[in-house]
């Protein structure tokens, strides 16, 4: 299953490696050149069907969790001062995707979106420190049960050019469910209550609507 946001791009592509396959077969005398162009078109064609992917999910929806948004590698557990919402200091956890996630982006939690903005901006490689603040980016604030109000941003790579993003206030988010997209390699901070039980690791790979990033303390209670 792919997501909507490429299957315009997918049958463009598909439709272009086929002609240029067939032009190869037909004009290219050289069957070294002929095979070398033609398995080239092929694994085009076969990466942007591997990026446009979107495997079904269900999340085994839980107020107390915070889940991953997306798939990819933990590289920020860290606190930081968050100055576009809240105005003070909150736990960071940043997800890398590279070019072969899957980029369908979810939502961390489940309650009623807040905030919902997008910020045009560089192109730096997501990795950067300062791409948080300085690229093109959305961010997204659910008020949840729990957790109260938790922040989750997509953030464009360098190779990024375009982010979907579906949330609109004043909507219900279901943890789990499909809240955007993001093209060509990013990644997504998730910003929680200092207080947050973290269950990842840096350099962990997690999966979106799967694995848990944080949990309430145990001690919260249940109101």
């Amino acid at each position: 299953m792919f997501h909507r946001e490429g299957r315009t791009i997918i049958l463009l592509t598909f439709f272009t490696v086929a002609i240029i396959i067939l032009l190869a077969h037909f004009y290219m005398g050289n069957p070294t050149y002929k095979l070398i162009v033609q398995g080239l078109a092929l694994v085009v064609l076969i990466l942007i069907l591997q990026f446009f992917r979107n495997p079904k999910r269900i999340s085994n929806k839980n107020f107390n969790e915070i889940h991953a948004p997306v798939d990819g590698k933990v590289v920020v557990i860290e606190r930081i001062m968050e100055k576009e919402y809240f105005n003070e200091e909150r736990l960071q956890i940043s997800i890398f995707m590279s070019p072969v996630n899957v980029h369908v982006t979810r939502y961390p939690a489940s309650g009623v979106i807040q905030y919902s903005k997008y910020h045009p901006g560089k192109y730096l490689v997501a990795w950067h420190p300062k791409s948080s603040e300085e690229n093109e980016r959305t961010t997204v604030v659910i008020r949840t049960p729990k957790f109260g109000d938790i922040l989750y941003r997509q953030i464009a790579g360098a190779m990024a050019r375009r982010i979907v993003n579906y949330a609109e206030e004043g909507e219900s988010a279901q943890q789990g469910e499909e809240s955007g997209f993001i093209k060509f390699g990013s990644r997504v901070d998730v910003l929680l209550p200092v207080d947050a039980r973290v269950a990842v690791k840096l350099n962990q790979k997690v999966k979106g609507a799967i694995t848990c990033l944080a949990t309430i303390k145990e001690n919260d209670g249940e109101g």
